[in-house]
């Protein structure tokens, strides 16, 4: 199954998604789905009994987020959750990957806040109606507040928080959800919340940001055997964002510096969960930043998964800063998206195969976000986001070649399924299939989202 690239400076392809006959995509099997997040498309933060949580807080600093916008209203899913499901149904997708707020079912006792788990049975209960298979997240990193202003994933008490909420969701919700993911990208929150202060809560220490490593991978070890016990027909897994690294030049120094930059974004938390230990070389990125672990901790982060997410975007070119780490150089003439991330869809191949050659108790995986940004408007109606399909084009290609080198890769989800808030950077950069309208919150779907339904329902008539 291949696709012609994109070079700079020329239109993508905009035909209809015609993988070859033997690829993974035409497995009935092989689930097509779609993503969001809570905090990036529901609004309404302060109904029914819904706590602040972390993002309230930091996009309401000034000078944190792009054009000081926030999550307030989004794209009002609170309210318009049923149409959006409707979306799902139009665009033949076969599962949907959602998050929930933990704010917002739980007040600061963690008594139940019944008006927010209705919310989350009315959802999830259409969506089976639908017919469509349930990826529900507990964590995409809206933390409750309060918890922060306790120490937040610095303090271990916030692990046995998490396994609170963790039991409660899976005892409300069991039978709902085939699909459960603990952690969404670990890496994000303990390194750009606590690490360079770019997300909330905002910290800047490397200290803190391994610690809120440890503190985050131990509270997916102990959510994971609660959620085993109270909802045992799930499968459980965790999702880790990754990076593909390659060297400035062939010099010693600089292939130590692309490694090093996958030890940071990949082994820091897939070692852990797959080996039970942490990778000796980010010490020497980070000497003296180890966190404090306790007996029996790297036991539990490493509990066995049934499934591991994977969300890709983009390969980063680094050479050797002189010491004992890396720097970024940016390759030119080459093509980005909105974001200014490269599109290089054969690091996601790469990827996925090293980790397959790397970990022998690898779990299936499901490549559970990519997707990405582009400046879209709607004209006459329409949005034809032609850059979009080609990317998603090129990138299902890359997981289609890992596959038949002996990944066992199960499912693809978008990023996403709408327009949404981009963290830090707003509602300037746009991920979503569907455009969102945020004065009118009109829904438009993209030419990307009408080439995916008309491939799945080609493919489920198909002998």
């Amino acid at each position: 199954m291949a696709y012609d690239a994109v070079a700079p400076g020329s239109s993508p392809q905009t035909d209809p998604f015609t993988p070859s006959a033997d690829s993974v995509l035409w497995r009935k099997d092989f689930l097509l789905g779609a993503a969001t997040a809570s905090y990036q498309i529901e609004g309404a933060v302060d109904e029914d009994g819904r706590l602040p949580s972390i993002w309230d807080t930091f996009s309401a600093t000034p000078g944190k987020v792009l054009a000081g916008d926030t999550g307030a209203v989004a794209c009002d899913h609170y309210h318009r959750w049923e149409g959006d499901l409707d979306l799902l149904t139009r665009l033949n997708f076969e599962a949907y990957r959602l998050s929930i707020a933990w704010p917002r079912v739980m007040d600061e006792a963690g008594r139940p806040n019944q008006k927010g788990l209705d919310f989350y049975k009315r959802l999830l209960g259409r969506l089976k109606d639908k017919g469509l298979q349930t990826f529900v997240t507990l964590y995409h990193w809206d933390l409750p507040q309060h918890l922060e202003d306790r120490g937040g994933w610095l303090n271990r008490e916030t692990v046995y928080r998490f396994a609170d909420y963790a039991d409660l969701m899976s005892r409300q919700l069991a039978g709902h959800v085939d699909a459960w993911t603990t952690l969404n990208e670990p890496w994000c929150s303990a390194f750009l919340g606590y690490g360079n202060g770019h997300h909330a809560p905002g910290l800047a220490n490397v200290r803190y940001a391994t610690q809120a490593m440890h503190h985050l991978l131990l509270a997916h070890g102990q959510a994971t055997q609660v959620l085993r016990t109270n909802d045992p027909a799930s499968i459980k897994g965790i999702v880790a964002n990754v990076g593909r690294g390659t060297p400035a030049s062939s010099s010693e120094a600089d292939r130590r510096a692309a490694h090093l930059f996958e030890v940071q974004h990949n082994a820091w938390i897939l070692d852990p969960l797959l080996k039970g230990e942490y990778p000796a070389d980010l010490w020497a990125l980070w000497p003296g930043a180890e966190p404090l672990v306790l007996a029996g901790d790297m036991q539990t982060i490493a509990a066995p998964l049934d499934f591991l997410g994977i969300n890709y975007y983009f390969r980063t070119n680094v050479k050797s800063d002189g010491a004992h780490g890396f720097v970024d150089v940016p390759l030119p003439d080459v093509e980005r998206t909105q974001m200014g991330w490269e599109v290089n869809p054969d690091g996601l191949r790469d990827l996925l195969t090293g980790f397959h050659g790397t970990f022998a108790n690898l779990p299936p995986i499901y490549i559970t976000e990519n997707g990405m940004a582009s400046d879209d408007q709607v004209r006459d109606g329409r949005v034809d986001d032609t850059q979009r399909i080609s990317f998603l084009k090129r990138h299902l290609a890359a997981v289609d070649q890992a596959v038949k080198q002996g990944v066992d890769v199960r499912g693809y989800f978008v990023w996403s399924l709408l327009d949404n808030f981009e963290w830090a950077f707003g509602y300037e950069r746009r991920f979503g299939v569907v455009h969102v309208d945020y004065g009118t919150q009109q829904r438009t779907v993209k030419r990307s989202g009408e080439l995916i339904a008309q491939f799945i329902d080609a493919r489920s008539k198909r002998d």
